[in-house]
């Protein structure tokens, strides 16, 4: 007897129980927006023009239709659909998905594309395809050679249509389209629907079906307590950014959604390893886990959820501060519920999203669809992460100078101690230790490089890191080290008469000190910040300079005091 299949939300689209199951195992619970509204339609065969950003799930939405028009056993040479895509990238991405959702049905995946041997594309053409994802170049080139059948094929994918024409295709997609039978299937998605994709599809589809994801909508509510911002990362350094974020932030507790529970899982454990109490929460747990989960939290034996969207779905955590998104959601409605946890009955919360330089598109939708900005930061620099275990160590110290008792009964060790060294340096010794207990070494921390947001046609935009520092940080030497007074040697102190009341955080001092001078981020030693002021250490021979920056400059606003440390 076969066992039913959990439910999910991939059961009323029509999909074969072979591509649910692979679903399933994949992570994915339910379908994203342009997944729902596409899958359907295109399963009866009817053509589709979709306007749906990058990272938005289509890749799926029209994978899983062509998957299902495998008919099994001997399929033969030639190849049943064709992907056109704008850039090799996109080609080797979209290939790999569809080779995983068909991997219950022996799909023989193609990517074909400029810049890989020609011949090897030859010899897979000639042994025979499934599906065959391409850029136009390419493909007319193989067209060109007939080494490349269209005769027989039934789905034509043009997918980010608006960037092959700004690429030039326009000719290449014409002498494509032509080559294929006029009884094909035609599914065209393109980001943006300007007059010329019109045109395009009014040429290439048949009455076709219209779903457009990720267009802002009126009414939606504002969230004023909630600070929104994100940082450009990669994929393969999302977990480092993330944990160096969560260092540098210090939540109370916080949500970090991800989209498929496999991520979930693999994610959770990458967060215990590096010293956070983290729980998984997705739909592959049966509900005593997900209460023994909650429980943890709640009682703040945990402080960090990782969750999938509909795990999440209903959680109201009352000392939540932090909704973290790993990946960008695919719809802008979804972020909106997602920092809705936060921010709730007049408290502030802080939601952070972590953003491939490929997602501009994605970044613009939530900040139309949400009427806000989202503030593009740089990735905390170790100098940052460093002020922050500084300011940690001072914030233990000092509660333990408010509640211990009996300090008397190490009057002894002091004493002794003070006959061969300066009390100064036996302070600083202390702190030291205490400083190592509290967060440990700081020896394997390296700096994470920065990127940032493409613009549409694929080039490098301007938003990367317009709310952080212009330049990073430099791993300098902590304070047990250098000089008597705790610095590295060669440098200075400068005192800012304004700190953690007034929300001065290390990146502001960095950046008004790079910004005016000639300094940069990574000439800048450590920072402490104290409740009611600041020291950054610059090179003695650049003290000048860092303060007359800092005093042409306005810190969080407003001017303050700026002058030399007078107790260097």
């Amino acid at each position: 007897m076969t066992a039913p299949l959990p439910t999910d939300g991939f059961a009323d689209l029509g999909l074969s129980r072979d591509l649910r199951e692979t679903l399933h195992q994949q992570g994915y619970e339910e379908p994203t927006p342009i997944q729902r509204a596409a899958i359907g339609p295109l399963l009866t065969g009817g053509d589709l023009l979709g306007q749906a950003a990058t990272g938005t799930g289509k890749t799926a939405a029209f994978a899983l239709p062509i998957l299902e028009r495998l008919p099994p056993g001997d399929r033969g040479v030639a190849p049943t659909a064709l992907v056109l895509v704008p850039t090799r990238e996109l080609a080797m991405q979209v290939s790999q998905a569809v080779h995983t959702y068909g991997r219950r049905r022996d799909a023989r995946v193609l990517p074909v594309y400029g810049g890989q041997p020609i011949w090897r594309q030859l010899q897979a053409l000639a042994r025979g395809v499934d599906v065959v994802v391409a850029t136009p170049g390419r493909a007319v080139d193989h067209l060109a050679r007939g080494s490349l059948d269209t005769d027989s094929i039934e789905v034509l994918v043009l997918d980010e249509a608006d960037e092959m024409l700004d690429m030039g295709f326009a000719e290449d997609l014409d002498a494509i389209v032509a080559a294929t039978p006029p009884t094909r299937q035609t599914v065209l998605f393109s980001a943006t629907l300007p007059r010329r994709i019109d045109r395009l599809a009014a040429r290439y589809l048949t009455e076709p079906e219209r779903v457009t994801i990720g267009r802002a909508q009126a009414g939606v509510a504002h969230t004023p307590q909630v600070r929104q911002s994100a940082y450009v990362v990669t994929r393969q350094l999302k977990p480092a950014a993330l944990g160096r974020i969560l260092d540098v932030e210090a939540p109370e507790a916080a949500i970090v959604f991800c989209g498929t529970r496999n991520e979930v899982d693999q994610l959770t454990g990458i967060m215990n390893g590096r010293g956070y109490r983290a729980e998984a929460l997705h739909g592959g747990m049966d509900q005593e886990q997900r209460d023994r989960v909650m429980d943890r939290l709640r009682s703040q034996t945990a402080e960090l959820l990782v969750a999938t969207d509909v795990a999440a779905r209903g959680l109201d955590i009352d000392h939540l501060t932090h909704v973290i998104n790993y990946d960008v959601p695919a719809a802008p409605d979804a972020y909106v519920h997602r920092i809705g946890r936060v921010g709730r009955a007049g408290r502030t919360g802080v939601a952070i999203t972590l953003v491939e330089p490929r997602q501009s598109r994605l970044v613009r939708a939530i900040e139309q669809h949400t009427r806000t900005p989202l503030e593009v930061e740089s990735i905390p620099s170790v100098a940052d992460l460093r002020a922050r275990r500084l300011e940690l160590t001072r914030e233990s110290l000092e509660q333990r100078l408010r509640s211990d008792t009996d300090p008397g009964r190490f009057r002894g060790v002091v004493e002794s101690l003070s006959d061969e060294f300066d009390l100064l340096e036996v302070a600083l010794a202390a702190v030291s230790l205490v400083h190592d207990t509290v967060v440990g070494s700081d020896a394997d921390e390296t700096e994470l490089p920065e990127v940032r947001l493409h613009d549409e046609r694929g080039g490098r935009g301007a938003r990367g890191g317009t709310g952080g520092r212009t330049s990073r940080g430099a791993d300098r030497a902590g304070t047990a080290g250098g000089g008597r007074d705790g610095r590295g040697a060669g440098t200075a102190r400068i005192y800012i008469g304004a700190g953690q009341r007034q929300g001065i955080r290390p990146k502001d001092l960095v950046g008004a000190i790079a910004n005016e001078s000639g300094l940069r981020g990574r000439d800048i030693g450590n920072i402490d910040i104290t409740p009611n002021f600041s020291l950054v250490e610059v090179p003695t021979g650049s003290a000048d300079e860092g303060i007359r920056a800092l005093r042409a400059s306005t810190i969080k606003g407003r001017r303050t005091t700026v002058r030399p440390d007078r107790h260097a």
